[in-house]
Formats: structure tokens, sequence, C-alpha cells
């Protein structure tokens, strides 16, 4: 199977996360979208123009939580993704959260503190920084609260709506997430950064 992806990309770090916890190898093709004959060759896979995409015998996936569930489900006896109706819609439930709530909120912030420079030449924007802040704060409350009484997302263990809300908390001291007022959130990600997937996914700056 090959991944389009790059390494500092967070939603293809949901994808490398998953398949590291599911020991699945993945040829991985590094796209720059910097690059103008990267552009030309993402397209050629995904209309959308985005990373990541999964190429799978023919088979051409993209959008990361979709890449996640499909590598879970050809895994025989794995635990990331129940099977139960009503544990996987939880899980479900909080990977939609990720890509709806949170890693917007995230993407604002970054946009403006990590990436506007280097892509267009211009500062960050106070205003949209205030906008995005605001946003993280009411999505940051709602994860806080949910954690306060567990260690993971959804049931017991690691699933993958852990991987997929915690893949953006990659760019957190980079791009200064103002995430110091919610302590069970910041305890579960440290949960999460300890886990050999998160480690062995690590991209180097």
């Amino acid at each position: 199977m090959q991944l389009y992806y790059h390494p500092i990309s967070s939603n293809a770090r949901r994808v490398l996360l998953a398949a590291e916890h599911l020991g699945i190898r993945l040829d991985l093709v590094e796209v720059n979208l910097m690059n103008e004959a990267d552009r030309r060759r993402l397209a050629e896979v995904n209309d959308n123009n985005k990373i990541p995409v999964l190429v799978d015998d023919g088979f051409v996936l993209w959008e990361s939580c979709a890449i996640m569930q499909y590598l879970a489900d050809s895994q025989p006896g794995q635990t990331v993704y129940p099977t139960d109706p009503l544990a996987r819609a939880d899980v479900n439930r909080w990977m939609f959260w990720a890509c709806q709530h949170f890693a917007p909120a995230i993407g604002v912030i970054c946009w403006q503190r990590l990436w506007k420079k280097m892509v267009t030449g211009e500062d960050a924007d106070a205003n949209e920084v205030a906008r995005g802040t605001s946003e993280l704060a009411r999505a940051a409350a709602v994860l806080d609260k949910h954690l306060a009484t567990r260690r993971w997302l959804v049931w017991d263990g690691v699933t993958l709506a852990d991987y997929a809300v915690a893949a953006p908390l990659m760019y957190r001291e980079r791009a200064r997430l103002p995430l110091d007022d919610y302590p069970h959130l910041l305890a579960w990600c440290e949960r999460v950064q300890a886990l050999p997937a998160w480690r062995n996914t690590e991209a180097v700056w």
C-alpha cells in the first residue's frame, strides 16, 4: 500500500499512527505541496489535491479518518477500531468531531503562526489568531470535560479516536497552542505521546 503524505502534516500523521499501531508497513510517497511537480503528481490520485491519499492495489482512498478505518478493518483481531456497533459509533463520533471542530480550530492558529509567512510572506493576523483561539477554547473545554474521568477517549483502551484527535497536537509547542487551562486534556495528550506509535512516527522538523 502506498501513502501519499508529508511528515509534518497532522492529517497524514493520523494515518501513520494507525498504521504503526496496527503493524502495517506503508510505502511512503512524500509530497511537497510547495512543489508544482509534486502537486501535479498528487492531483493524479486526489482531485482535492490534498494529503494523505492511500493507494491499495488500484483502490484510491482519501480522507485521513477513512484511511484509518480502512487500515483497521484490514487487520483481523485488531482492537483499535471496535466491531461492536455501539463502541464503533463512539469511536466514529470522536473521529468526526476531530475533523469538524478540534483540528480546524488548531488549523487556524497553525496557519497564522507556522505556515502563513512561509507561503504568502505575510505576518500573522491577530484577529485570526484570536478567532482560532476562541474556537479552540470551546473544543478543548469539551475534550477536557470528557477526559476528566477517563484515561482514553472511548472505553478502556486506545482506539482510532485517540489518534485522530491527538494528531494535530503535534503542533502544540511550535504553534504555541493555548491549552494550559485544560489539565485532563494535557494528561491524556501525554499518555498518547508516550505510546510507541506516537514515538515511532515523530517527524524531524
